[in-house]
């Protein structure tokens, strides 16, 4: 779970939530993903945005107000 405080989702808050999403998706499909990128010759890190924020909608957020 992530913990945020519900006055403080500014952008300096999304980047490291989306940092902290691309760490986790790089380190269990890293390889799967280069090699994605590679056979269907696009651009890795673009790929490795989009699934990690695709993969920002697994989390469990808890908003404290």
């Amino acid at each position: 779970m992530i913990y945020l405080n519900y006055t403080n989702l500014d952008k300096q808050t999304q980047e490291r939530l989306l940092s902290m999403s691309k760490k986790e998706v790089e380190n269990l499909f890293g390889n799967q993903l280069k090699n994605y990128a590679q056979q269907q010759d696009v651009n890795y890190d673009t790929l490795l945005e989009e699934e990690a924020i695709r993969n920002l909608y697994n989390y469990d957020f808890v908003f404290n107000m």
